[in-house]
């Protein structure tokens, strides 16, 4: 169960896709096979079927595309806390920035940096794997994200497992097998919006597509349902009493609100399914 709460605590999301290179390389295929081809020869080799043509593949031979998260902050006792959504790339269009090399050592320099309470869905055998693997893969440095405290108490650690300093939501709430809740199905009977008009399996294709700020878009709001979920675990952990929690909730709306207003168009389909929603547990 969750044993504190950080003083800054990131709730966050990755999506990836099937590494075209990565295909090339493993494959042997030709520099000029189209990005497509090589995913679908990709697929293939990991066991597609009619039934699942794009099956999961292993996260060393996918790319990070994005990332976003929801930060809340604590400044001072006498001062109310601070939420901010971010995400990479920051400009979608920007080919420099979009390089996976740059979204990775951007978030994990930010990490090692700010040493925040990281909060996932899966993180600790998914999200946390993928950003090493690819870490490695791209020669990414990330020193004071991977340094190790020689004593639980003297700072952050965020590769034990029995660590505060990765909550996997996933862990906690999970079980075995076909016992083992998705975000969505948690989320959706709490009230949140789980997924909306995209889920994971379309993400590749609308990276193939060049819809990277649709991606990002879709990146947001699990950031947001991952960050909502978690207040709720906290509040149910006696972290919040009940009516700081309905502030907290109402500190994620006019987040959300805010956002919408600097240009975010996407997420007043957020507000509207989290308005809906919540309108329906209303009634049990």
């Amino acid at each position: 169960m969750i044993r504190a709460v950080g003083d800054r605590v990131w709730a966050f999301d990755l999506e990836w896709v099937p590494d075209p290179l990565a295909g090339r390389l493993l494959y042997g295929l030709p520099d000029s096979t189209p990005d497509a081809a090589v995913l679908a020869e990709m697929w293939r080799a990991g066991g597609a079927t009619d039934e699942d043509p794009t099956p999961f593949l292993k996260t060393a031979v996918c790319r990070i595309v994005s990332i976003a998260m929801v930060e809340r902050r604590e400044r001072g006792r006498d001062e109310e806390p601070t939420l901010s959504l971010r995400s990479l790339p920051r400009d979608p269009k920007s080919a420099e920035e979009a390089r996976e090399t740059n979204v990775v050592r951007t978030f994990l320099e930010a990490l090692g940096k700010h040493q925040p309470q990281l909060v996932g869905f899966n993180s600790h055998d998914s999200d946390l794997k993928i950003l090493i693997q690819r870490a490695l893969v791209l020669g990414v440095r990330a020193a004071d994200f991977a340094r190790r405290p020689e004593k639980p108490w003297l700072g952050p650690d965020y590769f034990a497992r029995a660590s505060d300093w990765n909550v996997d939501l996933k862990e906690i709430v999970g079980g075995w097998g076909k016992a083992v809740p998705s975000l969505h199905e948690i989320a959706v009977q709490s009230g949140i919006p789980g997924k909306l008009d995209v889920d994971g399996n379309d993400v590749a294709r609308m990276w193939l597509e060049g819809r990277l700020d649709e991606i990002l878009a879709y990146n947001e709001m699990d950031a947001l349902t991952t960050y909502l979920v978690w207040l709720r675990l906290a509040h149910f952990a006696g972290h919040f009493a009940t009516a700081k929690y309905a502030e907290e909730e109402a500190r994620v709306r006019a987040l959300v609100e805010r956002e919408i207003a600097g240009g975010k168009k996407h997420l007043a389909r957020y507000l509207e399914a989290w308005d809906g929603l919540r309108a329906a547990v209303a009634k049990r």
